[in-house]
């Protein structure tokens, strides 16, 4: 199944994809579709007919949680990204957060902030919590991931690396693309799964990897993380970034305004986003 939260008259809706429409799950958004213990049987008999849908074409996609409890970020998780940014591979996963007024939806602007010269792209396939866990163990884990979406985990460099803390690069208000939708495990090969992971700018390839050579896949990251704190529903997690950032290139190559950044995981879709500046 396909799931998403979109803008319409002015609130937002919980739909699901059929064909070329999406059904109303009566609900305001994934985060509360989440919560609630059955919604896969909900999602499952959602049907056009007597239903309010909404065209897929031109929809108006919000993120795809837009209150999430937590977001938590992860990163040096693909081998050659932490090559390329001159550092050992972690024996733990590298976690920072992020917080629900950073997040916009797939196909919103990316406002560049008037503070920097050191905006950067980071492609990342993101876990998507399904039920609440604790201490997770492996049958646990599996069971918590509802599916998968594509997160633009937006990078304001130079105040990244003011200090050896990275928060302060990382949560620019309304600065990090998540969408268009969920997918649930059983589309995408299950809860460990192999998709293409790619970002293009103005057309050309600058991240091309594979989720099958993550070094911390999605389970282990739902046992890691919810050993520390419990994982609830419409919780994110964005599982780090390849090779291929800007910031890692010789010169370094930032976004300055007027590209247009593709970042896309196999089987689940893209955000498209104009860069503008503030």
């Amino acid at each position: 199944m396909k799931l998403a939260t979109i803008r319409s008259n002015g609130t937002t809706r919980a739909v699901k994809l059929d064909g070329e429409l999406l059904i109303d799950l009566g609900v305001a958004d994934l985060g509360v579709f989440f919560s609630q213990g059955n919604w896969e049987q909900q999602a499952q008999a959602a049907h056009a007919d007597g239903a309010t849908t909404y065209p897929l074409e031109g929809a108006d996609f919000a993120p795809v949680v837009p209150q999430p409890s937590k977001v938590v970020c992860v990163g040096h998780n693909y081998k050659n990204h932490i090559k390329e940014m001159g550092r050992e591979l972690p024996s733990y996963p590298t976690l920072f957060p992020k917080f629900a007024d950073t997040l916009i939806g797939a196909n919103d602007d990316i406002v560049k902030p008037a503070e920097t010269d050191a905006l950067d792209w980071e492609v990342e396939l993101v876990v998507v919590i399904g039920k609440q866990v604790r201490r997770a163990d492996d049958a646990e884990a599996e069971s918590a991931i509802a599916g998968f979406t594509v997160m633009n985990d937006v990078s304001v460099r130079d105040w990244q690396f003011r200090t050896i803390e990275w928060t302060q690069g990382k949560i620019w208000d309304s600065s990090t693309p998540v969408g268009p939708f969920v997918v649930t495990p059983d589309e995408v090969g299950g809860v460990r799964p192999a998709l293409e992971v790619t970002t293009t700018v103005d057309g050309e390839v600058m991240q091309r990897d594979d989720t099958g050579t993550l070094l911390f896949d999605p389970v282990t990251l739902v046992k890691y993380i919810s050993t520390v704190i419990r994982l609830n529903p419409g919780d994110l997690i964005a599982s780090g970034t390849p090779a291929g950032v800007g910031h890692a290139r010789d010169p370094k190559v930032y976004l300055v305004g007027g590209e247009t950044v593709v970042t896309s995981v196999s089987g689940l879709g893209s955000c498209t986003n104009k860069v503008v500046k503030e």
